[in-house]
């Protein structure tokens, strides 16, 4: 049996590669404008908008303050309407975007708030459109941070995947729930996890590597 559920894990870890990457760039899509809007939208920014700002935040916090397995429930018939089903490796996709974009909007605006005030004012004082400061002084001053971040999202996504894998998602969680604990066998649970630990590690590496390439001081 330990040999049978070894051979599936990595079919497992494809599924939770997949899961995580589709996400990661649907919801990095939408997340970051999102996030550069509730800076830039904010008091004393440079497309001040306060009641859009406030709107704005409130919708963004209401989504995070939902946990994942909750939301994942709560949105079955949005995602049957989008995917087909509600069960699968591609259904699960759909909560994991929904609760990743607020997160990835907020992690993006607290990154925007480290640039110095003086660099934009700078900016301002030669004539820069709101556009080109958030282009070319807030993102490039911000990349190193908004990687670190996004790097952080990832590694949120891998754990929530296999949180969706519980309840028919696929992937590590489905694996180990149903050839681990549903047929007590430890060593599948072990291996699970191992694997989970390195793809973890791997991409805390990769992500804080080009994070310090992108640091330019």
């Amino acid at each position: 049996m330990f040999s049978d559920a070894l051979m599936l894990l990595p079919k497992a870890l494809g599924e939770t590669v997949y899961m995580v990457a589709v996400s990661m760039i649907v919801a990095s899509a939408i997340g970051i404008p999102l996030g550069v809007l509730l800076l830039a939208t904010g008091k004393n920014q440079v497309l001040e908008l306060g009641i859009a700002n406030k709107t704005l935040s409130a919708i963004v916090n209401c989504v995070r303050s939902i946990p994942f397995i909750i939301l994942m429930v709560a949105i079955i018939p949005f995602t049957r309407l989008i995917v087909g089903s509600s069960i699968g490796t591609t259904a699960a996709i759909v909560p994991l975007i929904i609760a990743s974009i607020p997160l990835i909007a907020r992690l993006v605006e607290t990154s925007l708030r480290e640039v110095p005030y003086g660099l934009i004012e700078a900016a301002l004082s030669m004539g820069a459109t709101p556009y080109q400061i958030i282009r070319r002084v807030l993102l490039p001053e911000a990349m190193p941070s908004i990687v670190a971040q996004l790097t952080t999202v990832i590694i949120v996504l891998i754990g929530e995947s296999a949180m969706a894998g519980a309840v028919g998602g696929g992937g590590l969680g489905d694996l180990a729930i149903r050839y681990g604990y549903q047929r007590f066998n430890p060593e599948v649970m072990l291996a699970t996890v191992i694997v989970l630990i390195v793809l973890v590690q791997v991409i805390q590496f990769l992500g804080n590597m080009l994070a310090k390439n992108l640091n330019k001081k």
